[in-house]
């Protein structure tokens, strides 16, 4: 994260447990691939599901079931009785998606997952703080998942509030002003009202994927080729889910 806003690293652990608890991470690197959007036909095509393995299988797989979401032909995979049972003896997901807490968008839902495929974390504007950064670079590097995505969407009530309170200096409540402290860096002050607010959403995203993009830990797996993190964003009103360069 940037200097003005990244917590101090945590305090040295054993090497048997370093990689499990890093949570404090700095540094700079590439971002990963886009986001690849399937036809409604190829989404549908197979009911096998091969595990993605690599970022951009996971990428794929994401865009395929975003396509049976908006298309209202959603399969609810990896729920049945025997993949439960598996589960039981652990876990392999494909993919970290770090989004907002709005309740209208659960990954899950919006990609047409289930259980065990991905690992998400959500926080209110997907704002970062060290448990955060901390749970992503768990996915990463101890569950070997190949794909960072960060989500936004359409009418965030989070990036919203800071542009709002960006405008008026009115502080908000304590907890909530932390996360307007984090999202202001996004806001573009040429733009105005409703605008201002949708040009943050995105400009949110990019500063949080480039965060992360930042850390040496992922860099070292995006040079690798073994990672992409990528920026997204889900629109409330087609439900469609679409790259951000």
């Amino acid at each position: 994260m940037n200097s003005d806003s990244t917590p101090r690293r945590a305090a040295a652990v054993t090497p048997a447990r370093r990689a499990l608890l890093r949570t404090a991470l700095t540094g700079a690197a590439a971002l990963g691939a886009g986001f690849a959007v399937a036809s409604p036909a190829s989404a549908a095509s197979s009911t096998a599901r091969p595990r993605p393995s690599t970022p951009g299988q996971a990428l794929r797989e994401l865009a395929a079931g975003n396509v049976r979401w908006r298309t209202y032909r959603e399969q609810h995979p990896d729920e049945t009785p025997a993949v439960r049972q598996a589960l039981t003896s652990g876990q392999h997901p494909f993919a970290v998606v770090l989004g907002c807490v709005d309740s209208r968008v659960p990954p899950e839902l919006v990609f047409d997952q289930g259980l065990g495929d991905l690992l998400t974390v959500r926080t209110a504007g997907e704002v970062l703080d060290e448990a955060v950064l901390g749970s992503i670079a768990y996915g990463v590097l101890e569950l070997a998942i190949p794909l960072v995505l960060v989500l936004g969407h359409q009418s965030c009530g989070a990036v919203r509030a800071a542009v709002d309170a960006d405008e008026s200096g009115e502080p908000l409540p304590a907890h909530i002003q932390y996360l307007a402290d984090q999202i202001a860096p996004a806001i573009d002050h040429t733009e105005e009202g409703d605008a201002r607010v949708d040009a943050a959403i995105d400009a949110n995203v990019r500063l949080v994927r480039s965060r992360l993009a930042a850390e040496p830990d992922l860099a070292a797996k995006v040079s690798a080729g073994q990672l992409a993190i990528v920026g997204a964003r889900y629109e409330l009103t087609s439900q469609v889910v679409h790259h951000i360069t």
